[in-house]
């Protein structure tokens, strides 16, 4: 492990850390350490940060509970920054969304990358504000039943094109079952992070399923 001796930080003794969701790797904030807080932070293992603001040390949901468990940090080649991963328990921006980093400045159309969580927008933007001829908004004004009839519907679809080993017609129809699950997801309040969660939990359960059937 790096001695925090040999980090750099600036002429006002602070070291730029950024946040990051361990989950779904999102950037959440850029806050400021200086080695008290970082040695408070390490100690916890709660986010501790210093307000340039304020003058003052600060532990992120020490007034909102919307704490943050540290995974990891991991400083960059040149020691004066900061990458903390994190778990947690709420939103990380004072305005109560899920990262400070909302307001896009530039995208470029052929370069931007598919995302689950752009997808997801996208659905819950058809709820939300209904689109004449969207198949999205037609699902949902039809209700749960119709939604989950098509999920069975395109899982029967993946299970044939599976067994006739079909890969270009599987991954197609895997891709239909994957969004007609998020259009469920968005129906029952369901997020993505609900659903990495459970996966990540499982994943630590099925160590222990593993180990003991090694003894």
């Amino acid at each position: 492990m790096l001695d925090i001796k040999t980090l750099k930080f600036d002429e006002n003794g602070l070291i730029p850390a950024i946040v990051v969701d361990n989950v779904s790797k999102k950037v959440l904030t850029l806050a400021y350490m200086n080695e008290e807080s970082l040695k408070a932070t390490m100690e916890k293992g709660l986010t501790c940060f210093w307000s340039r603001s304020r003058k003052e040390l600060w532990t992120k949901g020490e007034t909102s509970g919307n704490y943050q468990h540290v995974v990891s940090i991991t400083a960059d080649c040149d020691r004066d920054a900061l990458v903390v991963l994190v778990e947690k328990d709420g939103p990380a921006c004072h305005l109560g969304t899920d990262s400070c980093f909302n307001d896009k400045v530039y995208e470029s159309e052929e370069l931007k990358e598919f995302s689950y969580e752009s997808l997801m927008e996208l659905i819950k933007g058809r709820k939300t504000d209904k689109k004449e001829g969207s198949y999205t908004t037609y699902l949902f004004e039809k209700g749960r039943d119709k939604i989950l009839k098509k999920v069975g519907e395109e899982s029967t679809e993946v299970i044939i094109a599976g067994k006739a080993g079909d890969k270009k017609e599987t991954v197609y129809e895997i891709a239909d079952l994957t969004y007609h699950v998020m259009v469920l997801m968005i129906d029952m309040g369901i997020s993505l992070e609900d659903i990495f969660k459970e996966l990540a939990s499982r994943h630590v359960i099925d160590k222990k399923v593993k180990q003991e059937k090694m003894v």
